[in-house]
Formats: C-alpha cells, sequence, structure tokens
C-alpha cells in the first residue's frame, strides 16, 4: 500500500505526480504482470542464463547494440 504525505496546501496534481513515481519505483505493476501466469523455475532460469549470455557478448564487444 502506498502512502503519501500532502499538506493542505499542496496541489492535487503535485500529489498525483509523487504517487505516480512512487509506484513506478515500487515496481507494484511489474509484479502484477509477473504474477498473472505461472513461469516454471526452470524456464526463468534458463532467460536468465540467455540475459547473461547477451550482456556478456555485448560487454566483449562480439554484439553491437
Amino acid at each position: 500500500m502506498l502512502i503519501i504525505d500532502s499538506k493542505d496546501c499542496e496541489n492535487i496534481d503535485k500529489a498525483l505526480k509523487k504517487y505516480k513515481k512512487k509506484f513506478e519505483k515500487a515496481k507494484i505493476l511489474l509484479q502484477l504482470r509477473e504474477r498473472q501466469s505461472f513461469t516454471k523455475p526452470s524456464v526463468r532460469r534458463r532467460g536468465q542464463v540467455l540475459k547473461a549470455i547477451y550482456k556478456q557478448k555485448v560487454a566483449s564487444g562480439e554484439i553491437e547494440v
């Protein structure tokens, strides 16, 4: 649950902007999307390995982004 401290004199737009920023930093939307479907641990691990291999190739200069 996100709580935004706002003063009485603060504009509602500023409070909304603070809320949106906190919402984005908390990565709530990403968590919701992850929970919508189950991914097997082996599939998740394979994705992490492929991502690490790609990053390593980019760092070594084999692949140009």
